[in-house]
């Protein structure tokens, strides 16, 4: 297991070191830096003192070293439009983000678990149908779209929800159930193959056959070995849930990471996107890394292997 953990340890550090590549190229990806922190008629001779005050003008590898050092320390640099530490403007969004992707997944889990069982129970019939139905749905409509339908239906049309920002429980459910519908309609789609092909075993019959009631195999048999690829599958939504809250967080002015990086990239303030993207890919690594650790803990076949 120690062997395992150092790989993914190794495996992960690599790809933290690909995420800093990416990120550094942010910085050239827009164009000249210098160029975007100045006005349109700055003189050649400013951007030539703003190329310098910056370090621009040093070889790439060095301005990567300093970049990465730099990166390690949680330092990104100043905000140009807010004059604060970036690292620390997109920290004091976390909690917003956190609250958001959590409370996505608690409804995925919670909706997709029991979908996926009663549609597993009662293959073939009219229910499992319908629960397939709405879950095909759920992985086809994007979620930006989706966003918009519930804001006009239940913020604008019946009133009953807040449209925009942070506040109560209530302004939690529309971003919430419109980050989680993906996740939500793919789990359920897993737990329903993955409770079929576990009751077609052995020891699911043999469990019949002493006189179990139906919903006691379910439970105590069929649903804990059937969530067990579930769990990887969950831990990667939950990294594809902190990126996915971009676009949902913009939609309904939540205040979080993805608003501020989208905000950021229009009022060209590359430190505050720099910081927000490699905080955002350092999460998705850790989830991974974790999601493998506990997967190898759960299924010993994976860590021997």
């Amino acid at each position: 297991m120690q062997r395992y953990i150092l790989r993914r340890l190794i495996q992960g550090v690599a790809v933290v070191f690909g995420v800093s590549l990416v990120t550094f190229g942010l910085l050239f990806a827009t164009g000249d830096p210098a160029a975007l922190l100045l006005p349109l008629d700055a003189t050649q001779q400013e951007r030539d003192q703003v190329r310098e005050r910056l370090g621009l003008n040093d070889p790439i590898l060095v301005q990567y070293g300093r970049f990465l050092s730099g990166a390690v320390r949680g330092d990104f640099g100043r905000s140009i439009r807010q004059s604060e530490p970036a690292l620390s403007l997109v920290i004091e969004r976390l909690p917003a983000t956190l609250e958001l992707t959590l409370a996505a997944m608690a409804i995925a889990v919670l909706v997709a678990v029991p979908a996926g069982l009663i549609a597993a129970a009662w293959r073939g019939t009219i229910v499992d149908q319908a629960a397939m139905f709405v879950a095909l749905l759920g992985q086809s409509i994007p979620s930006f779209w989706l966003g918009i339908m519930l804001l006009l239906f239940f913020s604008v049309q019946l009133e009953l929800l807040p449209p925009f920002g942070r506040g109560g429980w209530q302004n939690l459910i529309l971003p919430a159930v419109t980050l989680a519908m993906y996740s939500m309609a793919r789990t359920a789609r897993l737990v329903r193959s993955g409770l079929i092909d576990v009751l077609g075993q052995d020891y699911i019959r043999t469990a019949r056959a002493k006189g179990l009631s139906e919903a006691l195999v379910l439970r105590r048999h069929a649903l804990r070995n059937a969530l067990l690829p579930v769990v990887t599958v969950l831990g990667l939504d939950l990294a594809h849930l902190i990126g996915g809250a971009i676009i949902v967080e913009t939609i309904f002015a939540w205040p979080g990471i993805g608003r501020l990086a989208v905000s950021s990239i229009g009022g060209r303030d590359y430190p505050v996107v720099q910081a927000a993207v490699f905080l955002v890919a350092v999460a998705y690594t850790v989830v991974n890394f974790l999601v493998d650790v506990l997967y190898a803990y759960l299924n010993p076949r994976v860590r021997f292997s």
